[in-house]
């Protein structure tokens, strides 16, 4: 088993971990419809990505057309 010659400092164990530390979320604001997004994702509110429709919203979809054919 590994044993430490040294006892590692806290300045140094401290040092280590400085880059470990969360940083908050950079939302941006959806062109479409105003909402808080992630960058470079598409809008969970209304499904636009970069100024087109990428997904269908599932209120949008008519599902009895499908029934009918």
């Amino acid at each position: 088993m590994a044993v430490p010659r040294n006892k590692v400092t806290r300045s140094r164990r401290n040092n280590r971990r400085s880059h470990d530390a969360l940083v908050p979320g950079n939302p941006a604001e959806c062109a479409n419809c105003g909402e808080l997004k992630r960058p470079h994702h598409v809008c969970s509110a209304c499904g636009h990505y970069d100024d087109r429709e990428v997904v269908a919203l599932a209120d949008e979809i008519d599902l009895d057309e499908d029934d009918a054919a």
